[in-house]
């Protein structure tokens, strides 16, 4: 066994999957490009998003040995940026206070900083994992 496990989960990338046809699965399983195309497609004519129904378990398991375990759980992140991310709830349970603070009062940046953070936030929250290991 690898440190790099249970970092994301298949029922909540099931979850997602049903509006998958905008792309959030993509997004959550580290797939910012495809999510984008499925986002502007409607998941590619939601022909994409029916065959994403059974690759499901094999974009978990990529992500799970691509991304680092520790301290932050990245559905606990998921789901607090997909449900309350203009807010920047999901910045401040990664202590980023500020960005958090300016995400509270100008709706996520006016949105955009929601689109970078589901490009990004895997990303994000790897670092500050291997960063909490690494102390």
């Amino acid at each position: 066994m690898t440190s790099r496990e249970n970092t994301h989960s298949k029922m909540i990338g099931y979850i997602l999957w049903i509006f998958g046809f905008m792309g959030a699965h993509r997004f959550y399983y580290g797939k910012p490009i495809s999510g984008t195309i499925y986002f502007f497609t409607l998941g590619l004519l939601f022909v994409g998003w029916i065959v994403d129904l059974f690759l499901i378990p094999g974009m978990d398991k990529h992500a799970e040995m691509r991304f680092a375990t520790g301290p932050l759980n990245y559905n606990v992140a998921w789901t607090l940026l997909t449900f309350l991310g203009i807010l920047g709830v999901h910045r401040f349970y990664m202590g980023k206070w500020l960005s958090g603070i300016l995400y509270f009062f100008t709706g996520g940046l006016g949105l955009i900083g929601i689109i970078y953070d589901y490009w990004t936030l895997n990303d994000q929250l790897t670092l500050i994992n291997n960063r909490a290991t690494k102390a």
